[in-house]
This record gives C-alpha cells, structure tokens and sequence, in this order.
C-alpha cells in the first residue's frame, strides 16, 4: 500500500512539471523587429514561472507564469537595430536562443508569384543565386499548412540569406530585404507564407464570413482546385495565426490571379482581409502589395482587368500602397520572371512611405476624376509629372455612352490631363483605359511607371 502511495505522490509530482516550450517561429537566428515591445509567448505548466533575460539588457529579468490553459505571454523592449544578442528562458528548464539580430522585420504573403524563387527560374538567376550572401538577412519560410482550426504552431526556423537558402525562398521578398539591408543598413527579416492558386477568401479568418453577406458570395464562386484549398480561412488557419502576433514593420502581398472567378466582390474581400489582419495583430501596419501583371486569361471575359482595377481603388485604404506591375507581365505567362524590378518596386515603396528615406516617385500615373469639358472628355492625373506616351498610335483610350458600348478615340496630352475628342459620340457617359487582360499601358510618368487600367463614369 505505501509503496502504491509513493509511487502516486511521485507521478502527481511530474505531471505537476512541464518543459518551457516556444513556437517555432522563435529560434536561433531570428530578427526581431527594433525599437518596440516585442511579443513573446510560449507553453509552460500551469503556475509555473518563466524568467527571461535578454543579453542587451541582462539587468532586466521578465517573468511571467504559465496560465491555466499551461500558456503564457508577455512583451519584450527591444533596442535599436543590432546583434547578434541572446534570449535566455528558464523554467523548469532552461532555453537558451542565439545569433538574435534587431532590425525590421517584414512579412511577405500571396500566392504563386509571391512564392515563385530563384530555383523555380528568374531573369538573372545564377547571378541573383550566387550574390545572396548576407549574414544579416534572414528568411523563416512557412512551409505550406492548411487546418479547419486555428492552428499555435508550425515547423520551420530562421536562415541566413546565402545561395542554398536563398533560391528557395521568395526571389521578390529576397529582393526587397536586399535593397531595405543596403539603404538602411539594419538587419532585415523576412517571413514568408505563401501558397500558389490560392484566392485571398482562403486567407482570412473564417469568422468574419458569418454575418458577411457579400463575402459569403464570393466565397461561392470559389470552386475546387487541385493546388490548394478554396474553402474560406484553411491557409488563415494554418499559416498565419501561428506566427501571430510577432512583432513586424508591415506586410507584402501579391494576390488575386486565383480571385478572377470572382472580380467584382475582390475590393471588399481584399478589404476585408486586410482588416482582418490588422485586427488579429492588434497593429495598423502598412499593407503594400503587387497589382497582378497583365496576362491572356482568355478573350471570353474580363476579370483579369477588373481585378487589376480592384486593386488600384485598393490604394484609398489607409496606410497601403500598390507596386504598379502593367509594365513587367507576360502575356502568356502567368509566372513573369522579373521578380527584381517587383521586388526593388516593393522596397522603395516602403523606403519612401514607411521609412522616408527614398524621395523619388514610387506611383505611376492614378486617374483622379473624369469630366465634360466641351468637345472633350478631359481625365485628371496625380503622380502625373512628365506624363508621356510610350506609343503615341496606341489608342488605349476608349469611351462610351450609357449602352456600354466602347470604342477607342483618340488622346492628347496637358500638363496632368488627358483630353480625348468624343467624336459623334454626343453623350458620352464612361472611359476606360489598358482595359484588357492582356495589355501592356502606354501612358507613363517621368519615373518610367505605367498608368493603371481603369474604367469610371463621366462626372
């Protein structure tokens, strides 16, 4: 009987034990994102106290205890940029990080052309592969997880940027983190969760379908695909929440060729998205993304341009900004492979609006209105110095009358206008401009970007 007794009290005593454990997105070698109070978090029994150390302020010990669910949480300062550092967690056990950099820190997300690497083929390739040695850039790829529940844990850890490491990887995150490294000289981490074919309904929490009505719709016209899942929230589930809520400066996306089976509901979905993030992260961070490049989806419809045009209105959500890619497509190529200039685009987007270090225009021409003014229908630009056409024979313009029935007219240049003679076209009620999949727009700014397809009603 004693003996049954002791071994009971010994057996209650381990199960009263649990070994601190960490996701795996915190591990050797990762960025941490500086000048923040950096989230951490983890599992540990439950009443059982953890103390951290961080070696750039060995002085300050953080202990939090494990709750009742055996999880924890707590936040971090971090200094400016720097390394490397270690983290120090200790509890019933001890863990103990190494090769911590601080920098910024960036997530990058989408579908195939935001997962296409160097491996997979890019203009440049060998030269890209063999120059990607960077102690101080570091990549952590979510490998591709879908789930009906949110999931609290992938596998994967942190690299250095070097040729085995960096072809595998993102070639557009790669380089971004490039040009960020050399212009701010920090240390760049990148997070890459990316799974080609998939729509942007797949991206989101599944809860906010529920009382979404046109998201709900969209989600409808989604149908079955051997490449990934169509459902709403199974990659939501499996790539992202794992990795929230890690601290980071913002997030690149490159999305919507799998959303052209449902155009017209892609600005709320892309919204909504968006929104979802910054929401699950708690943070308004800056969402920069890729305007799909043109491509012949075929003569039979539309949606390759109506969601190139859903995206362009994208840009009225705050803190966003769009990477103009009319210019780099490949009409029968859905895959372009000019992932540097998408990638530098990237970059000095976030250089000029998050880091205001980079003064030159990072926008191609965006019609702002459109209006009557005698015998022509004048369109307005922003970011339109030193407008210019490429091909002054291209007549890309088009107009129409309430039918819809569009025909090409001539264009002529005006400061930041375009005016275009109605012909006998007495009552002219719409414009629209590139709008073809297939296109490659003609109408430029001094900084070499094309203008944006477009169609808008006559004010």
């Amino acid at each position: 009987m004693k003996s049954k007794l002791f071994i009971l009290v010994c057996l209650t005593g381990l199960l009263t034990k649990a070994n601190v454990r960490l996701p795996q997105v915190f591990s050797d070698g990762m960025v941490l994102q500086q000048n923040t109070k950096v989230n951490l978090w983890g599992w540990a029994a439950p009443g059982e106290e953890v103390t951290i150390v961080a070696s750039w302020k060995p002085q300050d010990t953080l202990k939090v205890k494990g709750n009742r669910y055996a999880k924890w949480k707590i936040q971090l300062p971090t200094p400016k940029a720097g390394g490397p550092y270690e983290l120090k967690f200790a509890g019933y056990n001890t863990l103990q990080l190494k090769d911590i950099l601080i920098g910024e820190v960036w997530l990058a997300s989408g579908q195939s052309n935001m997962e296409w690497s160097a491996a997979a083929g890019i203009e440049n390739q060998e030269e890209a592969i063999q120059n990607s040695t960077y102690k101080n850039i570091r990549f952590f790829d979510v490998p591709k997880t879908s789930a009906k529940f949110p999931q609290e844990n992938v596998q994967g850890k942190w690299v250095e940027s070097q040729p085995e490491t960096m072809k595998y990887f993102s070639a557009i995150a790669y380089f971004f983190a490039q040009r960020l490294h050399t212009e701010l000289e920090v240390p760049i981490g990148i997070i890459g969760s990316n799974w080609g074919g998939t729509p942007a309904e797949v991206w989101m929490p599944k809860t906010i379908f529920e009382k979404d009505t046109l998201l709900q719709k969209a989600a409808e016209k989604l149908s079955p695909q051997e490449w990934g899942p169509h459902e709403p929230g199974m990659v939501y589930n499996g790539m992202i929440t794992p990795i929230i809520p890690y601290n980071m400066a913002g997030v690149l996306w490159y999305q919507g060729e799998s959303n052209t089976a449902n155009p017209d509901e892609y600005l709320h979905v892309f919204s909504s998205l968006i929104s979802s993030w910054r929401t699950s992260w708690q943070q308004e961070f800056p969402f920069y993304f890729a305007q799909i490049a043109p491509y012949n989806y075929g003569d039979d419809h539309d949606h390759g341009v109506r969601i190139r045009d859903a995206q362009r209105r994208s840009i009225a959500i705050p803190n966003t900004g769009m990477v103009f890619t009319g210019d780099v497509g490949n009409f029968e190529n859905i895959h372009p492979r000019d992932k540097k200039t998408v990638g530098l685009r990237f970059a000095k987007l976030a250089l000029r609006e998050t880091y205001g270090k980079y003064h030159q225009e990072v926008y191609g021409p965006l019609v702002e209105k459109v209006y009557k003014e005698g015998k022509y229908v004048v369109v307005e630009f922003s970011h339109a110095e030193g407008l210019y056409f490429k091909d002054k024979q291209a007549l890309q313009f088009e107009i129409a009358g309430k039918e819809l029935i569009f025909k090409p007219v001539k264009a002529k240049l005006k400061g930041n206008c375009v005016f275009l003679k109605s012909n006998k076209l007495e009552q002219p009620k719409f414009v629209r401009y590139a709008w073809k999949n297939a296109i490659v727009p003609n109408l430029y700014n001094k900084a070499n970007l094309p203008a944006s397809s477009f169609m808008l009603e006559i004010e």
